[in-house]
């Protein structure tokens, strides 16, 4: 994938899939996001190392978690480090049933790879 226009695409739907997967409480989809050597900061700020600590404590954490609440994540920007490699700096919201936000957005900032095409 060389064209960049299509890499900022890509980079878009993992966002996507990460704030998907979140909405629909949605472990399993989550953790096919992360390489084995993965490491995620959660919004807490707990950092889990690895694919298995990251899908242990998904399993254990996400159902059930939203409750009556929902998060939007928007990719602010995208930094190709490296072709195959990006910093992506999101905006995460989240929401009341109302539609109220809830606090300040969070702002993580993503370290993507290209993996086998993908």
């Amino acid at each position: 994938m060389h064209d960049e226009t299509e890499r900022v695409k890509a980079v878009t739907e993992v966002v996507a899939a990460v704030e998907r997967s979140q909405r629909n409480e949605s472990p399993e989809e989550f953790i096919r996001l992360f390489r084995e050597d993965a490491v995620w900061t959660t919004a807490h700020g707990r950092r889990l190392y690895g694919r298995d600590a990251i899908a242990e404590f998904t399993r254990r954490v996400l159902p059930g978690a939203m409750g009556d609440t929902t998060v939007s994540y928007r990719v602010e920007d995208v930094r190709f480090i490296r072709p195959d490699v990006a910093a992506v700096k999101v905006i995460a919201q989240y929401y009341d049933a109302e539609g109220a936000e809830l606090g300040a957005p969070n702002s993580p900032l993503y370290v993507m790879s290209e993996e086998d095409g993908r």
